[in-house]
């Protein structure tokens, strides 16, 4: 029988297990910030605690940690991980440096359910949700990562991996609690930003519970027609509903929403194109990110030329709209979302 996740425990049924086996209850406070607060992933490492009770630990409970499969480094100093799970599923957490910033990518989800023609995670069938400790490990580890390659700390945080992060909505909640709160890893709201396909419903909900952190909507073409060619989910939560959602979460958190939008060569990165993004950018406060793509190996979508794009952006630019360029990383290894997973997937 699986033993119970020690993770999955609060700090007060902590308490009632330590006083329940004679042991003082402040023990709990100890074993609960070695978890959350050092990210200790096995019990040989809560060294203040006695070996006896560390084994009484080890007898009961699990921690299930997640551990690296895989890694692949980058020219541009990307770290691109395969994250195997306690049950042997992959999925994907990267390590992105900037010249400003060190931010982790991770994943919500084994697989996804919404198959977005344009990402290679969309070829993978959505196994299941990803526990919050899950979530939690992928931003300690590459946390780690970034002090023991470039000595710097972890600035951000995007829940832009594997996965609809709002359709695992309270896994990714908790995890944010985890990672935001002092007695976890004590990083910023403002810090993180969740990405989502466009689930409305639950960008309400977002606004209903005022989250502190960002939101992005991944847009990639403004009128319905394109947006439902190449992501399905357009066709139950249209441009029309969305922005009903958005200016809903807007008023709730006064949160400026990122529109992100993938430029793909002769299929949205005419005039016409930047024309529609304007339009729909405007009706909820907002800033752009136009991303470079990255190739899942199948031709049926190319990024568009260095020409193209910086006319798009140059329209946007001009039209008074805060938009921002973000170059392809990790291009000489498997960065495309899902890709790495493809490969390293036990089961």
């Amino acid at each position: 029988m699986e033993k119970p996740n020690l993770r999955h425990l609060n700090l007060d049924q902590m308490k009632a297990y330590f006083v329940e086996i004679g042991e003082k209850p402040f023990r709990a406070k100890q074993v609960y910030e070695w978890i959350w607060k050092k990210s200790a992933r096995n019990f040989e490492q809560m060294t203040n605690l006695s070996i006896e009770t560390r084994a009484k630990l080890e007898e009961k409970f699990s921690i299930n940690p997640v551990q690296v499969q895989n890694h692949q480094k980058s020219n541009d100093r990307t770290i691109k991980n395969a994250f195997q799970l306690h049950d042997g599923f992959v999925v994907e957490g990267v390590l992105i440096p900037t010249d400003t910033r060190m931010t982790a990518c991770v994943s919500s989800q084994v697989g996804c359910s919404l198959t977005c023609k344009f990402c290679a995670t969309g070829k993978l069938d959505r196994v299941r949700n990803l526990h919050f400790d899950e979530i939690y490990d992928q931003v300690a580890i590459i946390r780690e990562q970034a002090m023991e390659n470039y000595n710097i700390q972890l600035s951000n945080i995007v829940y832009m991996g594997m996965g609809e992060p709002l359709l695992n909505y309270a896994n990714v909640l908790k995890s944010i609690e985890r990672i935001t709160a002092s007695d976890g890893l004590n990083m910023s709201h403002n810090r993180i930003t969740v990405s989502t396909a466009g689930v409305a419903k639950m960008i309400k909900k977002l606004g209903d519970d005022e989250v502190k952190f960002n939101l992005a909507l991944s847009l990639h073409a403004a009128n319905d027609a394109k947006r439902s060619q190449i992501m399905p989910i357009n066709e139950s939560n249209s441009l029309e509903v969305l922005e009903e959602a958005l200016k809903y979460f807007y008023d709730k958190t006064g949160t400026r929403i990122t529109l992100e939008y993938i430029v793909f060569k002769d299929f949205n990165d005419s005039l016409q194109d930047a024309k529609e993004l304007a339009l729909f950018a405007r009706k909820v406060p907002s800033k752009i990110n136009l991303i470079e793509y990255n190739s899942i190996g199948d031709s049926m979508f190319n990024n568009t030329s260095e020409e193209k794009l910086n006319k798009f952006f140059q329209y946007l630019a001009k039209e008074g709209l805060i938009v921002n360029l973000r170059r392809s990383r990790g291009k000489d290894i498997d960065a495309a979302c899902g890709q790495l997973a493809n490969k390293s997937a036990v089961k």
